[in-house]
């Protein structure tokens, strides 16, 4: 796929998600099968430009191009710096954040909380394209505010013309929130008004319903969150489905063995051990979420204070998954489905 001037391997996007996508996720999702992962959102306050946390999520050492950074903030000033700060940092594609729901960003006016304000769009946009004239801006926005207010199209007009070089469109509103079911009408509509690039976001949890959502809605490509977390091979799984037309096998318990201690290895190194302690947690759960007998795994794996307990831990667990079956077996036929 040809996207912001790069040609990617596909069409398969991995979402920014605060707390997730951080350097050692985006680099696995790379590595099994994703086209681009966007970083985590980083802040367009200057006065945290200095924070471990902001300086761990702009760190790009040895990650695979193209390199795309998601700023989020409401002031068009304050944004323009920000691209500008991350674009001489190594990003090669700037993000703007108008989808995020949650309230600590909606509540200064950041995130999916910006499409209430039409012409304050157009400014940051604008201000941000002009900043990094060298630097292909996308946008990830919503449908709209709530059910009653899905300016999507005017949004997604505003974008194109604003210079954006592409728009991800997650299938729900501000107000949804993650509830309830995404929704492609309004990202199919948007489609048909922008000649830049859609992307469609939410949902997304099966081969099978990506290539649904591409038929359905025309987009140019599929963008995933929630469910690439503990299943960060879901992209290979879906690049083969929409080039053949079939389903992989369930991956062998050896391999996702040895993909979870490659990625709790690069989580260790990345935050250090007490932090990468913490952190691997929740990777874990969502690794082992589904499988069979991992409820009583997971809840003494959380409890265990460094590293060797938790890789003897890890290892032990799926040494006893390879034991009753080559392949992961899932205690339902199908993985539970998140949103993504």
């Amino acid at each position: 796929m040809q996207f912001a001037g790069f040609t990617l391997r596909n069409n398969l996007f991995v979402a920014p998600m605060a707390g997730v996508t951080d350097r050692p996720f985006r680099q696995l999702c790379k590595k099994l099968g994703a086209g681009v992962a966007v970083s985590e959102m980083v802040t367009s306050n200057s006065l945290l430009y200095g924070s471990a946390k902001t300086q761990r999520r702009a760190n790009h050492d040895g990650e695979v191009d193209p390199i795309s950074v998601q700023i989020a903030g409401a002031d068009p000033a304050m944004m323009a710096e920000a691209a500008r700060h991350n674009a001489d940092r190594g990003a090669q594609i700037i993000d703007i954040n108008m989808g995020c729901p949650a309230k600590k960003v909606c509540n200064v006016m950041a995130g999916s909380a910006l499409m209430q304000d039409e012409p304050l769009v157009a400014r940051i946009l604008e201000a941000v394209v002009a900043a990094v004239p060298g630097t292909p801006v996308t946008l990830k926005f919503r449908t709209g505010w709530n059910r009653d207010n899905k300016n999507a199209p005017v949004i997604a007009r505003i974008a194109e013309e604003s210079g954006i070089r592409a728009i991800a469109i997650h299938g729900r509103t501000r107000a949804d929130q993650y509830t309830g079911e995404a929704e492609y009408d309004t990202i199919a509509h948007v489609k048909t008004l922008v000649k830049i690039p859609v992307i469609a976001n939410g949902d997304i949890t099966t081969p099978q319903k990506a290539k649904f959502v591409l038929d359905y809605t025309g987009a140019d490509g599929v963008m995933i969150g929630r469910a690439a977390q503990g299943r960060p091979w879901i992209f290979r799984e879906i690049e083969h489905f929409l080039a053949t037309g079939e389903l992989l096998p369930a991956p062998l318990v050896t391999e996702i063995h040895q993909v979870c201690r490659e990625h709790l290895a690069d989580l260790y190194a990345f935050y250090g051990e007490d932090t990468g302690v913490k952190i691997a947690r929740k990777h874990i759960s969502w690794y082992t979420k589904g499988l069979v007998g991992s409820a009583a795994f997971r809840r003494a794996m959380n409890q265990l204070p460094d590293i060797p307990a938790q890789l003897a831990a890890v290892d032990d667990f799926f040494g006893q998954l390879a034991d009753a079956d080559t392949r992961l077996r899932y205690e339902e036929e199908q993985p539970q489905e998140l949103a993504a």
